[in-house]
């Protein structure tokens, strides 16, 4: 485990993400208290940061996975005649 203060981290960042990718933690400090953490990925993690964030979502139960994925989602109704939802906004634009 090694400690680096934000100054030096933020010159040498790319040195200090290598190391952290081959495994070592890195702590980050501020005036000699730690901060932050730059930890390896997790064993589960995702190799995309899209997927990751995704996975992440999904952990925290704010996105529900498709129980079918690859299947196209099912035709939806039309809420109203394309006519009607013409007049709706030609009248609602018209109070402007």
């Amino acid at each position: 485990m090694r400690a680096v203060g934000i100054k030096i981290l933020k010159n040498r960042l790319s040195e200090y993400v290598r190391i952290a990718s081959n495994g070592e933690t890195v702590l980050v400090t501020d005036r000699d208290k730690v901060v932050a953490e730059l930890t390896p990925p997790q064993p589960g993690r995702a190799p995309g940061p899209s997927d990751a964030l995704f996975a992440d979502l999904i952990r925290k139960g704010l996105v529900t996975p498709a129980r079918r994925p690859g299947r196209p989602l099912p035709p939806r109704n039309p809420v109203m005649k394309f006519e009607d939802l013409m007049k709706d906004l030609a009248k609602s634009r018209a109070d402007r």
